[in-house]
């Protein structure tokens, strides 16, 4: 796995700096920890059971098709429920509260309000629901009952009013209750149950947090909290079987409802509204109310746990931190990764002690910042590449600087080591000659086709082109690749080059373009060098240097009058393993800087029948 150069910050954290104000202002962070919330919300909620003691019974379509006979069509006389209500209290239950409106009085059966009106009043633990309009007919505060709840503050305003429904058909002293508004936040999804409403001064009571207190439940000190919801629906009774129930000689379902909460709702088809919460979009809205009532009574609503931008700063520091420390993307990403399964278990485990941990805005600014930051870092390594493809192309075979770079063979910024390598000088004999019979454009025409032949030589061998030296090519092996058998390469590319030479000079006799004495001298010498990038900051050149590099030299200036090709004892003693060549020695010979001669010998191939013989 390779490591990933050093990535420049500053613009990636500028563009994540601009795209989250971008998506703040546009609400997506908000959106982006509720929809996470959510998921988690409603995966916890599988593992919670919803209390016993909080029971709907619902005016289900079953109800009202076998009630029709009875009751008739919906709505029903008033004197039904009052029937209900009659028949439950003997059996005590805590309170029965209703999420059914009677904002209306049934004109046409003005004796079954009367009823119901009496059956309420002398019950104490009866609740019934009231809404708030946004338009409408407004009444003051002030004078609401105080049954109603309403709770007035010091900063109320005297003239403070509201459009409300209220339980109108009953009398002023019977609004005990509530409102039962569905809170919802931005996105319509409802995360929250509402305690009171806020309006001049004046609080106005939710029918859940009305219930709650009447069970002696002390409210917490806000104005709405998270609800914690549950997997499974609250015990529920068909309203019919109930009423069916109350007429018998000895009830059995009525008994059951001693001491709990009875919450009766519409929930048939078309008779009320479905609302859209983190357990899916068409919860019943008597749910709402239920789960609001069990978490205040358990005390178990969702603490929020203000930690959204400290879980960012600690997220896209730690991606941040693994790009500069130069790890792989891919290992970034696993490390996100595994953070992030972190945190998703940690905000799941914590919903179990009522705490809500916000991570959908880390998580997106995190691998927002983790793409900003890997697409910079695949630009980088491009650039990168493609500087280290052109440099590297110069001294190796281009077809093969590709894959070496890929592997991370080639690296333009490797200091200079110290290796042994074997180094070729190949210089042009009769090149005065040639200069002074053709014109200069000629010259360097003649000479690049040369060249181009010279150095596929040397790449078709795996050596290194280091520079032209007017006429002259220095070349080495063995770096910045490591070659096995160097020495042997070498001279095998030394021979291969005078054969080179040999068709080129017959191409040109063939083209009438004789080169006369026209020749090349080649020496080769094995030993330690220093390699890499040597120069300026504004010049650099990857090259050899070193005494190896200083005696190649001498031993390819020795080469006139004795051999095309001439190489040291310590590249003939690297070869000494191999049977493709023979080695004849040339003798001793006395270079500059050396007080010792050296041994020279001439390389063959050991299946030539000839050898290329002294060079006269």
């Amino acid at each position: 796995m390779t490591r990933t150069k050093h990535v420049p910050l500053r613009l990636p954290l500028l563009a994540l700096a601009v795209i989250t104000l971008a998506l703040h202002v546009a609400g997506a962070l908000d959106r982006a920890d509720d929809r996470l919330g959510d998921w988690l919300v409603a995966w916890h909620a599988q593992s919670r059971q919803p209390p016993e003691d909080i029971v709907v019974v619902a005016i289900d379509q079953r109800s009202l098709e076998e009630m029709n006979e009875v009751a008739g069509n919906w709505p029903w006389a008033r004197a039904v429920h009052a029937e209900v209500l009659a028949g439950l209290a003997p059996h005590g239950p805590k309170a029965v509260a209703f999420d059914i409106m009677f904002n209306e009085t049934d004109d046409f059966r003005a004796d079954s309000d009367l009823v119901f009106r009496e059956v309420v009043a002398s019950q104490d633990n009866l609740f019934f629901a009231s809404l708030r309009l946004v338009d409408g007919q407004q009444g003051p505060l002030a004078l609401l009952p105080p049954s109603f709840g309403a709770e007035r503050t010091a900063a109320a305003k005297p003239d403070a009013s509201a459009t409300l429904l209220v339980p109108a058909v009953l009398g002023p002293a019977s609004w005990r209750g509530g409102l039962i508004n569905f809170e919802a936040d931005g996105d319509g999804t409802g995360r929250y149950y509402r305690l009171y409403q806020p309006i001049d001064g004046w609080r106005l009571p939710f029918l859940a947090a009305n219930l709650a207190r009447f069970s002696g439940t002390p409210l917490p000190d806000r104005e709405r909290v998270r609800l914690h919801w549950f997997g499974q629906p609250p015990p529920t009774i068909a309203y019919v079987d109930l009423f069916r129930d109350l007429e018998q000689r000895e009830p059995v379902i009525a008994p059951t409802l001693a001491g709990k909460t009875v919450l009766i709702a519409a929930t048939a088809p078309g008779m009320h509204e479905n609302r859209p919460t983190p357990l899916g979009q068409h919860t019943p809205g008597v749910h709402v109310i239920a789960t609001a009532l069990a978490n205040l009574r358990a005390n178990d609503w969702l603490r929020e746990w203000p930690a959204r931008w400290p879980l960012v700063v600690v997220l896209v520091a730690g991606t941040v931190l693994a790009f500069h420390r130069r790890l792989s993307p891919v290992q970034a990403s696993l490390g996100l990764g595994a953070a992030s399964l972190l945190l998703l278990a940690v905000a799941w485990a914590v919903l179990s002690a009522n705490l809500y941990l916000p991570l959908g805005t880390a998580l997106l600014l995190a691998w927002l910042g983790f793409g900003l930051l890997t697409i910079e870092a695949q630009w980088l390594e491009r650039r990168q590449r493609e500087a280290t493809v052109g440099i590297f192309g110069r001294f190796l075979d281009p077809r093969v600087v590709e894959g070496l770079v890929e592997s991370g063979e080639l690296d333009r910024e490797r200091k200079p080591e110290a290796r042994d390598i074997t180094i070729l000088f190949s210089d042009i004999r009769g090149f005065t000659t040639l200069s002074e019979t053709r014109t200069p454009e000629q010259v360097v025409h003649l000479l690049n086709r040369y060249f181009s032949r010279q150095v596929d030589v040397i790449f078709r061998h795996g050596g290194t082109l280091d520079k032209f030296i007017g006429d002259a090519i220095m070349a080495f092996w063995n770096a910045p690749t490591e070659v096995p058998g160097h020495a042997e390469k070498a001279v095998e590319a030394a021979l291969d080059m005078t054969l080179a030479l040999d068709e080129f000079k017959r191409e040109l006799a063939a083209n009438g373009e004789g080169l006369g004495d026209f020749d090349v001298g080649i020496g080769l010498h094995t030993g330690p060098a220093v390699v890499g990038f040597l120069g300026s900051d504004t010049r650099m050149e990857y090259t050899a240097i070193g005494d190896t590099v200083n005696l190649g030299s001498r031993i390819e200036g020795t080469t006139k009058g004795v051999a095309r090709v001439l190489v040291s004892g310590a590249t003939k003693a690297a070869c000494e393993g191999s049977s493709r060549f023979t080695f004849t020695h040339r003798g001793q010979f006395k270079v500059k800087g050396r007080e010792e001669p050296v041994e020279l010998y001439e390389p063959a191939r050991s299946n030539d029948e000839t050898r290329a013989g002294d060079i006269p």
